[in-house]
């Protein structure tokens, strides 16, 4: 009965496995509700900076912050990309690293050199391995997102950006749509599009007011223009930690899944074995008692 003590232990080691997949399901579920939340929680921050920022730079049309301007004849971009800490989570960065890659590949077939901020281990380890320039990273930024662990490394591209030193910065991450489905995407955060700063006719009217600018318009409109960029790249934090949660635990649910499946063939074959050798024995002592009944 060798084979069946081996087949014996697999189960075994199935078992805890299934286990662990299956704990490691439910810490994910719980995390993912509470990653949707902030995730939710910061869109509204984000929406009312936008308005204010829309309405203030259409009363002042003298003035046009750095990040609105379009750069060009630097020859350089940058590029923001976010992924996770840990893996387990299914494709979710390898799809994003992958869309990253295709943006690097265009870029550099046009002489355009790509200055990269990574935020999460991942994405740094993978920028490490390609050569690729990597200007500043945050990494280890637990479950809940915090701004000033991000406001550092993506200042880098931001001043350059201002300084005329990037033509444009690009924001990859992953958009959470639902719990089945994320979405791995790369856009321009700068340049401002007028698409990102576009008010709808309800908007320019609950936001259309005339405002007394403390010290100046101009240094009002400076900060809230940082301000919302940094909304930007925090709420697309947010989006890529919901998506990671939902990611893993689809991804632990189907190893669960995958583990009760192995087990029940693993028993198929177990009592098969064992019926195989009960049968055998019970052959052997037949034919024994027949040759001495003989």
């Amino acid at each position: 009965m060798a084979a069946g003590k081996e087949i014996r232990g697999k189960i075994k080691s199935f078992e805890n496995t299934k286990k662990i997949t299956k704990a490691m399901e439910m810490v994910a579920a719980s995390k993912m509700r509470k990653a949707q939340e902030r995730m939710r929680a910061a869109r509204p921050y984000a929406d009312k900076i936008r308005n204010i920022t829309a309405n203030l730079s259409r009363a002042t049309p003298e003035y046009k912050h750095p990040f609105v301007v379009k750069n060009s004849g630097s020859g350089a971009v940058g590029m923001i990309i976010v992924t996770t800490d840990k893996g387990l989570c299914g494709g979710l960065n390898t799809n994003v690293l992958r869309a990253v890659t295709n943006k690097m590949r265009e870029l550099d077939a046009a002489g355009t050199k790509v200055r990269a901020v990574a935020i999460g281990n991942k994405g740094f380890n993978f920028l490490n391995r390609i050569g690729a320039t990597v200007a500043a990273h945050a990494t280890q930024l637990g479950d809940v997102p915090h701004l000033d662990k991000l406001i550092g490394p993506v200042k880098v591209l931001l001043d350059q950006y201002a300084e005329g030193k990037l033509d444009a910065v690009y924001l990859c991450y992953t958009k959470f749509i639902n719990t089945m489905k994320q979405e791995p995407l790369v856009e321009q955060l700068l340049p401002l599009s007028v698409e990102r700063l576009a008010q709808t006719e309800a908007e320019k009217s609950a936001y259309g007011w005339d405002y007394l600018y403390e010290p100046d318009a101009q240094s009002v409109i400076d900060n809230l223009m940082v301000r919302y960029t940094e909304a930007l790249v925090f709420q697309a934090v947010a989006e890529n930690m919901a998506s990671e949660q939902s990611a893993r635990m689809v991804a632990m649910k189907a190893a669960t899944d995958n583990a009760g499946n192995l087990i029940n063939e693993f028993k198929l074959v177990y009592n098969k074995t064992r019926q195989a050798g009960i049968t055998k024995e019970l052959s052997e002592i037949v034919s024994g008692a027949a040759a001495l009944g003989g």
